[in-house]
């Protein structure tokens, strides 16, 4: 047992963990308290060195073995074997040994001031959810809307400065862009790191008041309103993304980001959606369920009536179910071609004013048979009252088109049948939608 365990607490592991453990723990960790994921937070930095520190001491066997004998109070002391101190780590900086898991291409920086360059290829995105109807994607849709970008200001040129103007180093961070801050990591420990400048916001330089452009304050880029025009394309999916290349906030020095409009689909009143396939819930009346019929069932989602017609002699059972093959939506790319359009059978039964309009004897003998009398019966039997009640059997409820069909349990699978081995649920991914975007450049 380890004579202290602060630092695997630190990781949420616990004493006994493999190194793969703390590496995935200190790599979740990293990612939560990283400074660039926490721009609003001071504290962001203080606490993202803390678990730097303590994977640098606890990814290696042999300064492992010396916290757990010796604890930090005995490794600052030079305990194990001249064991690297908690603060120190050793000489490695914490964006060192982040990188070496995560690689450069996560885009996080910790140098700041004039050397450091644009660490970004583009401006920042624009993420804007985009709420559809489900006639949106069946149909298409085009989509023009007024917006508010930045723009690099036309009058310095993006500088910021007034004529020509030239920053001043900042007094606070003496044109590093950083300052040391320490911070306490425990009783007697202390952890020095470095923080982008408050003062210069991390650029090593600064314009006095007087040297600012008049247009834009000093801040280099303008709002500008603009007209954007996006188009929902026929059969697209929930969550697929619509991209307007380089229609974002513009940045002086780099390319504009992009704007990336993400479709939500409103929920609709009469069908629901599963991939290329819908799913709706028509009433038939007891007779159509007998009989048969031939009537318009749906107004589909173009406007157009369905007809259907059931063969002569099908008698609808409660819980039935039709494919009407090609009525469903249209697939992505290939709008001409369409999935299919599921239909749930609902049975209404006639109500008590009815019966009272017909003879029953004569119905009876034309209706099936009543179940007799159970044989043999059991050798106890009590008379209960019939009451009536509000519960349902979950199985033979038809389901609303509103609410999520495969939160019900039913012998019906939406899609199923002697396809079932071929159904793939799009939401198995929840990390990654599959879509790509659909760039349109400006």
């Amino acid at each position: 047992m380890p004579v202290e365990t602060e630092l695997y607490e630190l990781l949420g592991v616990v004493h006994t963990a493999t190194e793969d453990d703390i590496k995935k723990a200190y790599k979740k960790k990293a990612r939560e308290h990283h400074p660039d994921k926490n721009p609003d937070d001071p504290s962001a930095h203080a606490r993202f060195q803390e678990v730097a520190a303590a994977y640098e001491i606890l990814s290696k066997a042999d300064t492992r073995e010396a916290y757990d004998r010796y604890g930090m109070e005995g490794m600052s002391r030079g305990g194990g074997g001249g064991a690297p101190g908690f603060g120190g780590m050793d000489g490695m900086d914490p964006a060192d040994i982040f990188a070496e898991l995560f690689g450069a291409s996560m885009g996080f920086g910790f140098d700041y001031g004039q050397s450091r360059g644009p660490r970004r290829r583009k401006g920042q995105d624009s993420h804007i959810p985009y709420e559809v109807t489900l006639e949106d994607l069946y149909n298409g849709k085009t989509v023009k809307m007024n917006m508010e970008k930045e723009v690099v200001c036309g009058i310095c040129k993006g500088t910021g400065a007034k004529g020509n103007a030239k920053p001043k180093p900042c007094v606070k961070c003496e044109g590093k862009g950083w300052t040391n801050v320490t911070t306490a990591l425990g009783p007697s420990r202390l952890g020095t790191h470095r923080a982008m400048c408050s003062e210069c916001e991390g650029v090593g330089e600064k314009l006095r008041d007087k040297d600012r452009c008049k247009k834009c304050k000093g801040q280099q880029t303008v709002k500008e309103k603009t007209r954007q025009e996006i188009y929902i394309e026929r059969g697209m999916a929930d969550r697929q993304r619509v991209v307007l290349a380089g229609a974002g906030d513009e940045e002086p020095g780099i390319p504009p980001g992009d704007v990336i409009f993400t479709l939500k689909t409103r929920p609709h009143d009469s069908f629901e959606r599963s991939g290329n396939d819908l799913l709706t819930t028509v009433h038939i009346t007891l007779s159509e369920a007998l009989l048969g019929f031939s009537r318009i069932l749906i107004t589909h989602l173009d406007g157009r009536g369905v007809h259907v017609t059931s063969p002569a002699g099908k008698i609808i059972k409660p819980g039935d179910s039709i494919i009407l093959r090609g009525e469903g939506m249209p697939v992505h790319k290939t709008p001409d071609h369409k999935g299919n359009l599921y239909v749930m059978l609902e049975i209404d039964m006639p109500d008590e004013s009815w019966l009272k309009t017909v003879d029953t004897k004569a119905l009876a003998g034309l209706l099936p048979p009543k179940k007799p009398e159970m044989d043999p019966k059991p050798a106890v039997v009590d008379e209960v009252p019939f009451e009536e009640s509000d519960i349902v059997d979950v199985r033979e409820t038809p389901f609303k088109a509103g609410s999520s069909f495969f939160d019900h349990a039913s012998g019906f699978q939406f899609g199923g049948g002697e396809d079932d081995a071929d159904w793939e649920d799009e939401d198995e991914d929840e990390e990654d939608d599959g879509m790509e975007p659909e760039c349109r450049t400006q």
